[in-house]
């Protein structure tokens, strides 16, 4: 029998009416664009990171803000300093990724490659966050804010 010695990735032509190639289609039987959802996906991925970045660089701005005398002031500085790299890295990863064709083979291997490194540079993200909100940024009270301006 020929399907004894197929292996796992050979195509399956029996599988698909007409010998046409396979095109994934919704519930409502309308074709996917995979590169129309690959660059919605991007486009998600990089809001997300915009609201990290804001969030990271109002962190900054609070442990700035406290001066040298917050305790964890040198750590902090430096991992928020390492995050917002980090995301811009990504961020122009993810412009990359989006620009690419995906429905062209010749690219599949640099897309994956790419792909790959932007999941583990958001997987550093996340543990250099966990790590910064373990520290932990405060405000300092207002009161305190209202003494030093009256002396």
């Amino acid at each position: 029998m020929a399907s004894d010695s197929m292996e796992l990735n050979e195509p399956v032509e029996e599988t698909h009416p007409n010998n046409s190639e396979y095109e994934p289609r919704t519930e409502r039987g309308r074709r996917i664009n995979i590169n129309h959802y690959a660059t919605k996906k991007s486009a998600a991925e990089s809001m997300l990171d915009i609201a990290l970045l804001m969030a990271n660089a109002s962190q900054l701005k609070t442990v700035i803000e406290q001066g040298p005398s917050f305790s964890f002031f040198i750590p902090l500085i430096v991992l928020i300093s390492l995050s917002l790299i980090l995301q811009i890295a990504v961020g122009v990863l993810l412009i990359f990724i989006a620009k690419y064709d995906l429905t062209n083979p010749a690219r599949h291997y640099r897309l994956n490659i790419l792909n790959n490194t932007a999941t583990g540079l958001v997987f550093i993200i996340v543990v250099v966050n966990i790590f910064i909100t373990a520290f932990g940024v405060h405000r300092p009270p207002i009161s305190s804010n209202l003494q030093q301006l009256q002396q």
